[in-house]
């Protein structure tokens, strides 16, 4: 395969990439890592490498359209932003010694529970009890669905403060910007509302993976042939995305949207880490 054929695929995936990503919150790196490894068969440790590229990409496109909309709730994303930096940096420092084939069996674990727990509540429904912590932190807010805006609460800061912790962990452990636990503390233990989960965490996805990403560069796990595409078709198709997302109104389609993604990525990604542990 030449460079520029090569060049070309990854471009391609890239692009599908960072619109599935900037659409259910994941960020690129689910779709960018079984590209790599499954059909490029390029190493793991440089398809993180490059997947951690990607999700910054997707923050940096999806993410700043997102906040500019005012779907993104920014002063919940940079309060989650603490626990989220401090488990990437930890989980970078790690992965040297995870052995290789188990991270991919990992990364599928997590998409197959993400994915479960996403369909258990097709429809948004209202915080009973908010926190005062929430109001104290300034950290309730206001979204537009369609022609109406709707106010919502937030509970459980704790719970979701320590979630967020885990999910920076993983990103910085598999490379994969955790936007599904992510999504997963914002919906489910703290009840924001679908699509205010999944823009936030477009928004945050970047800072976490950026963090562990210099881990990576340092231990050369950065390939400009790989990265290079994969960051340009990611932030396109992020771009695209946020457009599409401004049009969906229905949380049960981003929910459905979420699970399919996810489920199909997690079988592929457990079968590749139990092929190469068998080899």
């Amino acid at each position: 395969m030449t460079i520029i054929s090569l060049t070309l695929i990854i471009l391609a995936g890239a692009y599908l990439a960072g619109l599935i990503g900037s659409m259910t919150g994941l960020g690129g790196g689910f779709i960018v890592i079984p590209l790599l490894t499954l059909i490029l068969h390029v190493d793991i440790r440089y398809a993180i490498g490059a997947s951690l590229v990607s999700v910054i990409a997707t923050s940096s496109g999806a993410g700043v359209a997102y906040a500019k909309e005012g779907v993104a709730n920014l002063r919940l994303a940079m309060f989650l932003e603490i626990a989220t930096t401090i488990g990437a940096i930890a989980g970078a420092f790690f992965s040297a010694y995870v052995p290789v084939h188990i991270i991919p069996v990992l990364i599928g674990t997590i998409l197959i529970f993400s994915s479960v727990m996403s369909l258990r509540k097709i429809k948004d429904t209202k915080c009973e009890h908010p926190s005062q912590l929430g109001y104290r932190l300034k950290l309730n807010g206001t979204y537009r669905m369609g022609a109406q805006n709707i106010n919502y609460s937030i509970r459980n800061i704790t719970g979701g403060f320590f979630t967020m912790l885990f999910a920076g962990f993983t990103s910085g452990l598999l490379g994969i910007g955790s936007g599904a636990l992510k999504v997963l503390a914002m919906d489910s233990v703290m009840r924001v509302p679908f699509k205010v989960s999944t823009t936030t965490s477009n928004f945050m996805i970047g800072v976490t993976a950026a963090a562990s990403a210099v881990i990576y560069f340092q231990h050369g796990y950065m390939d400009t042939v790989i990265t290079m595409p994969v960051g340009i078709g990611v932030l396109l198709g992020s771009l695209t995305g946020a457009r599409l997302l401004a049009r969906i109104n229905s949380p049960r389609t981003l929910r459905l949207i979420f699970a399919i993604v996810v489920s199909m990525l997690a079988i592929q990604m457990m079968y590749n880490g139990i092929k190469t542990h068998n080899q």
